[in-house]
């Protein structure tokens, strides 16, 4: 049995949800024979599944999204691979509760966390990239690696989107050159453009609390960012901008592609990679995965749906687990799922369901176990 899955959000990290899983499924059977392998598909949550499969821990002191310092983790194997999370040093995590900041949040703080994570002997990283607070193309990030970004006076511009605006000048020259030498790999579920309807302004931008004119105002900046970049570094700049994964993390994904050269995957299929999925799928018989909610994200890129397609390409059998389901049997049955346990079906209360979530999950592990294993 290999229980691959995500975390149930605000109520369970991957881990604890492995840990309830197996509580359930050995109340029914004792001596089931149980593996895990907590996963996540780039976004918050994959420093977690590294360090649960065995990465070091690292922790480095960075500037948050608003300019506040925080401390953000990262995970290092010996072979030198990272995993770093954008989340964890410029994620809407950080902001004061309810605050918002669409305009000025910067992504300087991830700039840190990579340059600690080159520190430490990093040659090649995953770059998950998700949660973020932030909308400004990466240039945040870029600035804390080496880059400059100047205004007409040859000023350096603020932090933030909006002052995208007042960008004349761009010089990725000065990025540090341990860069060049690294393999860098950016991890998203997310494959929209920079800019435009399906950009990360109108997408991504309300839920970082950005207006109509926010949303208006940060598109026209990251498209005037891109065109002084093109200016700077030549066609790659404008192509980059529509290439899938660009609009990622408020355009994080873009900085990444074209100061850092970095390669766009699919966030879960660079993790099972990382994570050894493959090797643990070989020795099981029976694959549970899940996330909080299996909805119609869940199909595009999302972790269980990577661990149902390769487990369904090695002919194994998988079903899920998650606190609520909104999808229905046939589009369950297309993406390889055999059948999904809700925790809403047992306790139709939100509130009480994410705040008794583990113990719900065992239950519903029980009866899981009582239907396919018995």
């Amino acid at each position: 049995m290999l229980i691959a899955a995500d975390k149930f959000k605000g109520s369970l990290t991957a881990v604890e949800v492995a840990e309830h899983v197996t509580a359930g499924l050995r109340r029914v059977l004792p001596d089931l024979d149980v593996a895990a392998i907590p996963v996540a598909d780039g976004g918050d949550g994959t420093v977690a599944a590294a360090l649960a499969a065995g990465f070091a821990r690292h922790e480095a002191r960075v500037m948050g999204p608003t300019g506040d310092p925080v401390t953000a983790t990262f995970a290092l194997r010996e072979d030198g691979t990272a995993v770093v999370e954008m989340a964890e040093a410029s994620g809407l995590q950080h902001l004061p509760k309810g605050v918002f900041a669409p305009l000025t949040a910067t992504t300087y703080g991830t700039g840190e966390l990579l340059l600690a994570a080159l520190d430490a002997g990093a040659t090649s990283i995953v770059f998950g990239v998700g949660g973020s607070a932030t909308t400004d193309g990466g240039a945040g990030m870029l600035a804390a690696l080496g880059a400059q970004f100047l205004d007409a006076d040859g000023e350096t511009i603020r932090p933030g989107g909006g002052p995208l605006a007042d960008l004349v000048t761009a010089d990725l020259s000065g990025l540090d050159p341990r860069l060049a030498r690294t393999d860098i790999v950016l991890a998203s579920d997310v494959d929209n453009p920079l800019t435009g309807p399906k950009g990360a302004p109108a997408v991504y931008g309300p839920q970082k609390g950005a207006g109509e004119a926010d949303v208006a105002a940060l598109d026209a900046a990251l498209a005037h960012y891109a065109r002084v970049l093109e200016a700077a570094v030549g066609p790659k700049a404008a192509e980059h901008a529509l290439a899938p994964g660009a609009g990622a993390a408020g355009g994080i994904g873009y900085g990444a592609l074209v100061g850092l050269d970095a390669t766009f995957r699919p966030g879960i299929d660079v993790m099972l990679d990382v994570l050894g999925f493959a090797p643990a799928l070989a020795e099981a018989t029976f694959v549970i995965t899940g996330e909080g909610s299996l909805d119609e994200q869940t199909l595009h890129g999302k972790a269980p749906a990577g661990v149902a397609a390769a487990a369904r390409k090695a002919g194994i059998e998988v079903v899920a687990v998650c606190g609520r389901l909104q999808l229905p049997q046939e589009a369950l049955g297309a993406a390889g799922i055999s059948r999904a346990y809700a925790l809403t079906d047992l306790e139709p209360d939100p509130a009480r369901c994410m705040a008794q979530a583990g113990p719900l999950l065992e239950r519903a592990a029980e009866n899981l176990a009582r239907d396919f294993l018995v």
